[in-house]
């Protein structure tokens, strides 16, 4: 798990400073910083992968043993902060990996240029790194297990029209970023009597007195396909509501054979009735921790904020603008002045709303 990072120089996050939770949340407005932060730890995972700095930031096409990697958005011309040149980014990590069973703690340092595309210095657990001034790659030291950690991250962005589709698999142990394999994986889920069982359990929940059990169909070439049977009848993915498809993958990413490390999930009420968000956040609540070891969330909705309690505020995150320099400012809300006095008072969906938390910080 990640306990604690710093990141400087890296598009609009100028200097930032976050201890993370098993279940992590980020509220602001549009263009206010939060898919930087989770592009940021996309170069972390592009490190574990033993990519270079420049396929890291630009990207990399597929290989005999690899996906291709589609890089950080706008690649190393817009990664440094407000598109400056010679500037070299910084990433301090504190973070749990687990080498065979047992927890090994790691602070990690980077600093690379994506304009020449170099690692000028790396250091671990406070030993710098020999070979790495000037080099290409960071290596890491050699840690496999601390490579594997930041490798085994997921961004979850399901696409009901992917989802609605046949998988190629007819087995999947993890589904892709889009949904791809999602009925492969259901599959996999079902054939594991507890895991079948607590899966089916959330979706029942989600549509009450309604879901009789979760499917998979099967094409006409052994192809698996998603589907509820509702009272006693079929009802395959094409036919099935976005929202439906949505909460069925987001669910789903927590029952996966072969669980991430850190799940990444943006805008996760994308399609979900408000109504049903009070849902979204207990599942996240109740699983965050048992196969998925951490999640970072992202979201809009004054509603999913409206289910979280003054407990649950240390790890969620307001992400805002500085006036002056548009630099991300990031505050955890249990540090935004008076917030937890006034939100005994009134509807913390309604200070997101007006625009109170903004103003607060």
């Amino acid at each position: 798990m990640i306990d604690h990072i710093e990141i400087e120089n890296f598009k609009s996050l100028q200097k930032v400073s976050l201890d993370l939770g098993p279940l992590n949340i980020f509220v602001g407005t549009n263009a206010s910083g939060k898919t930087n932060f989770l592009e940021a730890l996309r170069v972390l995972q592009g490190i574990g992968y033993g990519f270079t700095a420049d396929e890291i930031f630009n990207g990399k096409p597929k290989g005999a043993n690899s996906e291709v990697w589609e890089g950080v958005r706008g690649g190393s011309n817009y990664a440094e902060t407000f598109g400056r040149t010679g500037g070299n980014i910084d990433f301090r990590v504190r973070t749990t990996a687990v080498t065979g069973a047992a927890p090994v703690n790691y602070a990690i340092t980077f600093t690379i240029s994506p304009t020449d595309a170099r690692v000028y210095s790396e250091r671990i657990n406070g030993e710098t790194i020999d070979g790495i001034p000037f080099g290409k790659r960071p290596s890491l030291k050699g840690s496999a297990d601390l490579a594997e950690h930041f490798a085994n991250m997921q961004m979850l962005r399901p696409s009901s029209a992917i989802q609605r589709e046949y998988s190629a698999l007819p087995f999947a142990t993890r589904m892709g970023e889009h949904g791809e394999n999602f009925a492969a994986l259901v599959r996999s889920i079902l054939s594991n009597v507890a895991t079948a069982s607590a899966y089916t359990s959330w979706l029942k929940e989600l549509t009450p007195a309604e879901l009789d059990d979760v499917q998979v169909l099967t094409g006409a070439m052994k192809d698996p396909l998603f589907a509820f049977r509702l009272r006693g009848e079929d009802y395959p993915a094409p036919i099935l509501s976005d929202g439906t498809l949505r909460f069925a993958a987001i669910a789903a990413a927590f029952f996966q054979p072969d669980s991430p490390n850190l799940l990444l999930l943006e805008e996760i009420e994308e399609g979900i009735h408000p109504t049903r968000l009070q849902l979204l956040m207990e599942l996240l609540k109740s699983q965050t921790g048992q196969g998925v070891e951490q999640v970072i969330a992202t979201t809009h909705s004054p509603y999913t904020i409206a289910w979280l309690d003054e407990e649950d505020y240390r790890h969620v995150f307001l992400f805002s603008k500085d006036e002056e320099s548009g630099a991300t400012k990031i505050t955890p809300f249990s540090e935004v002045p008076h917030l937890i006095e006034v939100a005994r008072r009134h509807p913390i969906s309604d200070l997101l709303v007006q625009g109170w938390l903004e103003t607060a910080v």
